[in-house]
């Protein structure tokens, strides 16, 4: 039997007190770049291993770095004098017996299609460079056999995750922001970059939202057309966001806007990394897509793990669905489920050292019978159907930032 706790907790639940504080650094961030290409590169390196030997060799690319380039944007205009760098490390097993998998063509193809994928108004061939220096690890092939007959690996580490459910209004209105602004919006204005960073700050009923947009310089004629194009998408966020709570929205874009200075947010590539911002895997939103300070967070950075045992990566990840699962499962008595998921280092990954599940049960009520039976069914369950969550990652349909 599995080593699950389940508690009841006593604390104000965030959504009733006085401040909050979210932030999500949107998919054009630097830091979220990092992230986005490290995870391609895993998924591509998982998918040409499993073609080749039908099982996933360990790797870690969780080791990119974005260095920012240089760039002189003008209204109208504007070109990239110095391109972003991408510096690829981490460890990748490269040969199985006497075969050889060119782990550094697929780091480096993966970074170059995942910007072209992702980042309509930069050229990943001319404003980008790329250099991997992946660590080159070797196994033989009856390694790989015995891993196929594995039905759950083993953890690679001693470490824990972390989730919890439900989000609060403002952790939903930052993260509907920039999905907002980057489906809809985007369609609609060609002037909207990528590089999007969501704050929201909530004071008692009043949630602030300041977002700092960039804009595509070669689409923005003047200043004129850069202020009403600003105001026009605000006004549509604003009111967009409105519809998703009944507390009082406001919504500020580029705050640090200085026409008197000319100084305004604009880019050549919709991309603050073209002009000197840097970015590193793990220094942003955690594997719920935000940064959320009243809240328990792992420090682990997911994005580029090995989504086969490590379990930095899976328990983080598996953490938010079991305290989604148990949110939705049990209803109106509880108002927040914490869950927290220990490894201890070679043990079968879908055995952790320990599960601890927290209630925040509405007017302090006791935790039903019934309900610590439910808990450990859908632990118990999503423990054992920890292997699903490595394909779903293969294929993309998880977040890790």
């Amino acid at each position: 039997m599995k080593n699950i706790v389940i508690e009841r907790i006593e604390q104000t639940p965030v959504e009733k007190r006085e401040t909050e504080m979210v932030e999500r650094k949107g998919l054009g961030h630097p830091d979220s770049v990092a992230d986005g290409i490290a995870e391609a590169i895993s998924r591509e390196l998982c998918r040409e291993y499993l073609k080749r030997y039908g099982v996933i060799l360990h790797h870690n690319t969780d080791q990119v770095e974005v260095v920012g380039g240089e760039a002189e944007p003008r209204f109208g205009g504007g070109e990239v004098l110095r391109p972003v760098l991408i510096f690829i490390s981490g460890r990748a097993t490269y040969k199985v017996g006497n075969d050889i998998i060119p782990i550094h063509d697929i780091a480096i193809n993966a970074a170059k299609e995942y910007l072209r994928r992702n980042f309509r108004n930069l050229d990943a061939e001319h404003h980008v460079e790329y250099i991997s220096r992946i660590g080159q690890g070797s196994v033989d092939l009856r390694r790989v056999f015995e891993e196929k007959e594995k039905e759950y690996p083993r953890a690679n580490d001693t470490s824990f995750g972390v989730g919890f459910a439900p989000f609060t209004d403002t952790e939903r209105i930052v993260l509907e922001t920039e999905r907002y602004i980057l489906t809809e919006l985007y369609k609609e204005y060609k002037e909207i970059g990528e590089d999007v960073k969501v704050m929201g700050v909530r004071n008692k009923d009043i949630i602030h939202v300041t977002i700092a947009q960039a804009f595509v310089s070669k689409y923005v004629p003047d200043p004129d057309h850069y202020i009403n194009i600003k105001e026009e998408i605000r006004e549509k966020i604003a009111d967009r966001l409105s519809k998703l709570t009944d507390r009082e929205v406001r919504v500020y874009i580029n705050t640090a806007d200085d026409p008197a200075r000319d100084i305004y947010y604009i880019t050549v590539t919709g991309l603050s990394m073209e002009a000197g911002d840097d970015g590193s895997v793990g220094r942003g939103n955690r594997v719920n897509g935000l940064i959320t300070p009243y809240r328990p967070m792992s420090m682990e950075a997911a994005a580029g793990k090995n989504p086969v045992n490590h379990v930095g990566k899976l328990y983080n990840i598996l953490s938010f669905k079991i305290a989604e699962r148990i949110y939705e499962s049990l209803g109106g008595d509880v108002e927040e489920v914490y869950v927290r998921i220990v490894s201890q280092i070679g043990r079968p990954i879908n055995d952790p050292l320990t599960a601890n599940v927290q209630l925040l049960m509405s007017k302090n009520k006791e935790i039903p019978d019934n309900y610590i039976e439910e808990i450990r069914g859908i632990v118990e369950d999503m423990l054992d159907n920890i292997n699903k969550l490595t394909t779903d990652l293969i294929n993309g349909k998880v977040r890790v930032f």
